[in-house]
C-alpha cells in the first residue's frame, strides 16, 4: 500500500476500531487514495462503498480498484448523501462507516487545486472543482464577513486586520491566486516571520471550510451514518483540527451513555436511549513513531463508537458547529 502517494493516518488504530468482518459492509467515506479501503478489504472478505466529491480522486483509482472487482465500488458524491446513493445501489445498512476528515496530501500537493499556498496557484479551493470557489469569496464578500470567516472557521486571532488588508488590496487588482492572497496575509500579520506556522495557514484553512460547507457536510455526513450502521455496527473518524472534533466528541457523547449530566438547577429531562456506546473513553492520537514519519498525523485525533439497536434521536443538535454565514452571493452554489 506503500504506492499511495497519500498515506492514510492510524491506519493500524482505524482497522483495529472498524474490525472489518468476512461479508460485512463498509463505508470509506472519504476515499482520497484509498488507503482505508485497500486495508479494509485487505483485513476481510468484504465489500467497500468509498465516496469521494472530488472526480479526480475517483479517476485515479480507477486503475488499481479493478483488484477489487464486485468488492470496491466507487462513488463521486459528497458523503453526506450517502444514504441516498447507497439506497440506489440497493444497500440499506453497513456494518461500518470511517471518514478522515479535512484535505488530503494530494490536494495539498496540487497547485492548480489552490489548496495550499506553498505553490502559487489559481484560488479555487473546492473539493468538486465548482463554483463559488474561495477566490470568488475573496472578491465579492465584504470585511465583516470576511472576518467571520476567518474567525469562525480558521480561528483567526487578527481576522479584522486581515479582512480590512484584503479589501484595500483587491481594490488595486483582483485578488486570484494563493500566493497572492498568502502575501497580503502575511504583510498583515506583525511578526509572521517569527510564527512557528504560516500567517496564512488559519486563513486558508477557514476559505476551504467555508468553501467547501466541511463542517454542515460532518454533520450531514454522521447523522447519515448513524441511520446506516446495523446494531453493533462501527463508527471511526479521524478529525484533524479542534472545530472537526469538537463536532464528533459532541456527536458520540451525546448519543452515548457517556453523555453528559443536565443541570442540577433544573428538573431532570429523561434522555432518549443511547444510539452509540464510545469505544474509546476518549480520542486516541497517532504514535510517536507515526508523527515523526508523518508530520500530518501530530494533530490527528481518532474517536469511534459501536451502533446500539436504539432508534437514531431527532435532527436538531447543531452539534457545537460556528454560527452560519449567509453570503447572497453564494446562492447559486455553496451555502453556509
Amino acid at each position: 500500500m506503500t504506492d499511495a502517494p497519500h498515506k492514510p493516518v492510524m491506519l493500524k488504530e482505524v482497522i483495529d476500531a472498524l474490525a472489518p468482518k468476512d461479508g460485512g459492509v463498509y463505508v470509506d467515506a472519504t476515499f482520497g487514495a484509498g488507503g482505508y479501503s485497500r486495508a479494509i478489504l485487505a483485513a476481510a472478505d468484504c465489500t467497500v462503498y468509498g465516496f469521494d466529491r472530488d472526480p479526480t480522486a475517483i479517476a485515479r483509482a480507477a486503475e488499481w480498484a479493478k483488484e477489487f472487482a464486485g468488492r470496491l465500488f466507487l462513488i463521486n458524491r459528497p458523503f453526506a448523501e450517502m444514504r441516498e446513493a447507497l439506497a440506489e445501489e440497493g444497500v440499506e445498512t453497513v456494518d461500518g462507516v470511517v471518514f478522515d476528515l479535512g484535505v488530503s496530501s494530494m490536494q495539498l500537493d496540487e497547485g492548480a487545486r489552490g489548496f495550499s499556498f506553498r505553490y502559487d496557484g489559481p484560488l479555487s479551493m473546492r473539493m468538486d472543482g465548482g463554483n463559488p470557489d474561495a477566490a470568488d469569496v475573496i472578491a465579492r464578500a465584504d470585511a465583516q464577513d470576511l472576518a467571520a470567516i476567518f474567525r469562525r472557521y480558521g480561528e483567526e486571532k487578527r481576522a479584522n486586520a486581515i479582512a480590512r488588508a484584503i479589501l484595500r488590496e483587491r481594490e488595486k487588482a483582483p485578488i486570484e491566486t494563493t500566493g497572492r492572497l498568502a502575501e497580503i496575509v502575511e504583510k498583515a500579520t506583525p511578526g509572521a516571520a517569527r510564527l512557528k506556522i504560516h500567517p496564512a495557514t488559519r486563513v486558508f484553512q477557514a476559505l476551504r471550510i467555508f468553501v467547501n460547507d466541511e463542517l454542515g457536510q460532518l454533520i450531514a455526513g454522521l447523522r447519515a451514518a448513524e441511520r446506516l450502521l446495523r446494531p453493533a455496527g462501527r463508527l471511526v473518524v479521524v478529525a484533524f483540527h479542534s472545530l472537526e472534533d469538537r463536532i464528533v466528541k459532541r456527536f458520540l457523547t451525546g448519543r452515548s451513555a457517556a453523555r453528559p449530566a443536565g443541570s442540577r438547577h433544573l428538573p431532570p429531562e429523561e434522555a432518549p436511549p443511547a444510539s452509540f456506546q464510545l469505544l474509546y473513553p476518549r480520542a486516541l492520537e497517532a504514535s510517536a513513531a507515526e508523527t515523526e514519519d508523518n508530520p500530518r498525523a501530530r494533530s490527528a485525533k481518532l474517536r469511534a463508537g459501536i451502533r446500539t439497536d436504539a432508534p437514531p434521536p431527532p435532527d436538531g443538535d447543531d452539534l457545537g458547529a460556528p454560527k452560519e454565514i449567509n453570503l447572497s452571493f453564494m446562492d447559486g452554489g455553496v451555502k453556509k
